[in-house]
């Protein structure tokens, strides 16, 4: 196993390149399989969930090659299965987007449940299905967790969703796109991803509108054909290296952003004392001195989003002042305090809302990542406590952060990767024992 040891108190400069969207990669690679020729996508990240979901094309019969360091041509046409077991989808939540993508595929699909991040319980579904029911699929729930959708012919409907949902939104798109007649989604997510799917669909062939508004209309087309296409950049990890620059000082130019897409994480750090400076396709943030309070409520995209919260906890703990944080999506996703009361954060919990008041100092300590976000919380406040501190379970962080520690080390954070057993401390012990 490996983990994270960082030397906290560096302050971080430099420039820093952000690496292609994981929450639209793992749509888009699903939605691959609904292309009738060869799709060539760029700008692809390497993380553990790209390499999760190639894998599970390869799997089904894709043909897929690495065309360079982040560019990929995958092939589809030689997929014969509509079967995904739980021992692929086991380490990947977005895998339920190949419920979606099969459906709209073949009218047929089997994928067990997903795993990934947990936020106090299985994340639910139901819109999902409510929306492929709305197209005329029948949906089971099978033994070991497997869903099995099927359908006649697809036909378009008007689906409205209960809650904003990301995931829902996409199977539904994923699904709609080449069914028959039209498809209209009320309530719709909104976020970046979603119209990066949608910009993908209609290089195909799809002809889909209204994405990034809260009304997408989708009219089902017979034939998809290959195409070259970009991934956008990484909102969520342009955001987490903006609130580490603000949280331990200094100055950092972050490229290959979209600064749009970053606006309501820019307030926020304008509201804690840090400069934010846009260039047309970079953002520049500069701090000095110690951060002020402020407070978030995390909502669907337009506003704050959620994945960015438990960095803000970790920056604000060390804050001028007591924050408070609202979560507005998520009923379960301050687990990861703990570790930061560890490290001497002061917060206190109550349901969904989190009181920060800032303290002097944090300290190293042993520390875990229990999600993704929570696991680049953790980095930051390991940057800026006193003294040392380890990182473990950063399978998380390697899910959605490509090349951190290389990237965070070129900035002037002392941190590195270790395997267990190379570590020094633990090398002393056994041979103490």
């Amino acid at each position: 196993m490996e983990k994270f040891v960082i030397n906290g108190g560096n302050k971080l400069n430099g420039e820093v390149s952000i690496s292609g969207a994981k929450n639209s990669v793992v749509a888009i690679l699903p939605a691959t399989l609904l292309a009738d020729g060869v799709c060539v996508i760029g700008n692809v990240p390497n993380i553990s969930d790209v390499t999760a979901m190639l894998e599970i094309l390869k799997t089904m019969g894709a043909q897929v090659k690495l065309v360079n360091q982040n560019t990929y041509k995958i092939d589809t046409r030689t997929v014969s299965s509509d079967t995904v077991p739980y021992d692929l989808t086991r380490h990947l939540r977005a895998s339920y987007y190949l419920i979606g993508a099969l459906l709209g595929r073949s009218s047929s699909a089997k994928v067990a449940m997903p795993g990934g991040c947990n936020f106090g319980g299985v994340r639910p579904i139901d819109q999902h299905l409510k929306g492929f029911e709305k197209l005329g699929a029948t949906v089971t729930m099978e033994e070991n967790a497997i869903v099995n959708a099927n359908a006649k012919q697809l036909t378009g409907n008007s689906i409205y969703m209960d809650i904003v949902s990301v995931g829902a939104t996409v199977n539904i798109m994923l699904a709609a796109v080449k069914a028959r007649g039209l498809t209209v989604i009320e309530n719709a997510a909104k976020e970046p991803h979603i119209v990066d799917l949608a910009n993908f669909l209609n290089s195909m062939g799809a002809d889909i509108r209204g994405a990034g508004t809260d009304v997408i209309k989708i009219r089902g087309v017979s034939y998809l054909h290959g195409c070259d296409y970009s991934i956008i950049p990484d909102q969520i990890e342009a955001g987490t290296y903006m609130v580490a620059v603000a949280a331990t000082g200094g100055n950092v130019l972050i490229k290959n952003v979209v600064p749009k897409h970053l606006e309501s994480i820019s307030t926020k750090i304008v509201e804690t004392g840090a400069e934010v400076i846009e260039y047309d396709d970079s953002i520049r943030v500069i701090s000095n001195g110690r951060l002020q309070k402020c407070n978030i409520k995390t909502m669907p995209h337009p506003g704050f989003p959620t994945d960015m919260q438990p960095q803000f906890a970790a920056a604000l703990s060390m804050a001028d002042g007591t924050s408070i944080i609202s979560e507005g999506v998520w009923d379960n996703r301050f687990k990861y305090v703990d570790h930061l009361v560890r490290m001497g954060a002061q917060i206190e919990v109550n349901g969904k809302v989190a009181v920060i008041t800032g303290i002097e100092e944090l300290k190293g300590a042993p520390v875990k990542a229990d999600d993704l976000r929570a696991g680049a919380a953790m980095i930051i406040a390991g940057l800026i406590a006193t003294g040392r501190t380890e990182i473990e379970n950063v399978i998380y962080i390697d899910r959605g952060y490509e090349n951190v520690v290389e990237k965070f080390a070129a900035l002037g954070a002392d941190i590195r990767r270790v395997i267990f057993e190379d570590d020094p401390i633990i090398k002393g012990i056994r041979s103490a024992g």
